[in-house]
């Protein structure tokens, strides 16, 4: 027999079922927690305030190497310099929330542009300088750059139809020209562009407005590689970049181990967020050196290890199998590398053993970053986890 109900008991009875299958499918919350102190993550302050914590205490100890040049610049003199950088855009207009194009390969001046609109409240996107005239447009017009650093080797990039004029005198305020600063020296400088360390050795520090920085307030705009379509535009803020270096270098036990004292190979470029983050970023806050290399260039990169003293070296599968493969090795002292870190794609057993065989001292570790509004980084080869603790997992 089919027993139909009364119609006034009807909403009743579906209110009840709506209940039951709420309940049906609602997923059970667990929460894993580790055994080790929480970290203490001061996402309100700004990323250069907590980055450069450490330069008090370490006002002469090596921050900055540049291996191109050999020039050694300490954590006092790169924190002055970021400030003056700062002042420098403001003096060109740059405000609070205006964004700022670095078109650099690693180098000095890519970090102090980088703090410098930091320290302002602006945000800059990174490009990379080989990229075609059109695929940079693309992103200095979706980002919205009012100002772009780089060397006078791309500036015929910047001089294509598409983009507004080159102009040492600014905008007029309706886009129709483009403020273009390149980092060479001063006679290199290109018509219409301003000299970077000229703006910056004449750059009052004091002058140097107070800026309020919220967490939520946005420090980077990296653009994904477009793997998926057309790169975007992914905007990173303050308080999350800040609890992503947090998950990495702080803590009672933090998955990267970087320490006052390291020196972390910069050879991968900075306009992708593994090194922007896991090795400048991390670098600074751990009271560590970067060694700044402009490109990969196999000789040049093992002689800075052998001079500078490399102890951390960040890497790509690429990069592991040119180091593996290669009897240049031979020829140098690596001894000082303590550990491997590689990302950006998975790195396989045979790539790791082959080039332990050649770095034997070192440990290995494979480092996931993702760039959403922070990064992570776990540390998931057994061998770390055996020999620097038990849980990388903080």
């Amino acid at each position: 027999m089919i027993t139909v109900a009364a119609p006034e008991a009807q909403p009743q009875a579906a209110g009840a079922v709506a209940v039951a299958v709420a309940e049906m499918v609602a997923p059970e919350v667990t929460v894993f927690r580790s055994k080790l102190p929480d970290i203490e993550i001061p996402s309100h302050l700004p990323l250069h305030e907590y980055c450069f914590a450490r330069a008090a205490e370490l006002p002469d100890a090596p921050c900055l190497i540049a291996a191109a040049t050999g020039t050694t610049y300490t954590y006092a003199e790169t924190r002055r310099l970021c400030r003056k950088a700062a002042a420098s855009l403001r003096g060109l207009g740059v405000v609070q929330g205006d964004r700022v194009m670095i078109l650099l390969q690693n180098s000095v001046e890519f970090a102090l542009t980088f703090f410098g609109a930091s320290f302002l409240g602006a945000v800059t996107t990174a490009a990379n300088p080989f990229c075609t005239p059109q695929e940079i447009h693309k992103q200095f017009k979706a980002s919205g750059a009012r100002l772009i650093v780089t060397q006078s080797a791309y500036v015929d990039k910047l001089r294509h139809e598409a983009f507004p004029r080159i102009d040492a005198a600014g905008s007029d305020g309706e886009g129709n020209a483009l403020t273009v600063v390149t980092v060479d020296d001063a006679a290199s400088t290109p018509e219409g562009c301003l000299a970077f360390w000229g703006l910056v050795a004449s750059a009052d520090e004091a002058a140097l407005p107070e800026v309020s920085i919220s967490p939520d307030d946005p420090v980077a705009l990296p653009f994904s590689s477009g793997t998926t379509g057309l790169p975007k535009g992914v905007v990173l803020t303050h308080g999350g970049q800040v609890s992503g270096v947090a998950q990495q270098v702080d803590g009672a036990n933090p998955n990267l181990y970087m320490r006052e004292g390291d020196v972390a190979l910069c050879v991968l470029p900075l306009f992708h967020i593994f090194s922007l983050n896991s090795v400048l970023l991390c670098a600074l806050r751990a009271g560590a050196a970067v060694m700044l290399m402009p490109r990969f260039e196999m000789g040049a990169m093992l002689e800075g290890i052998q001079r500078w003293r490399v102890t951390v070296a960040a890497v790509v599968p690429p990069l592991v199998l040119a180091l593996a493969k290669n009897p240049a090795l031979e020829k140098y002292d690596l001894s000082s590398i303590r550990i491997v870190l590689s990302g950006a794609a998975p790195l396989g057993k045979e790539l790791v053993d082959a080039l332990r065989a050649r770095v034997p001292q070192a440990i290995f570790g494979q480092v996931s970053v993702y760039c959403h509004d922070a990064v992570s980084a776990s540390l998931v080869h057994s061998d770390y986890s055996h020999r620097l603790g038990e849980n990388n997992f903080n």
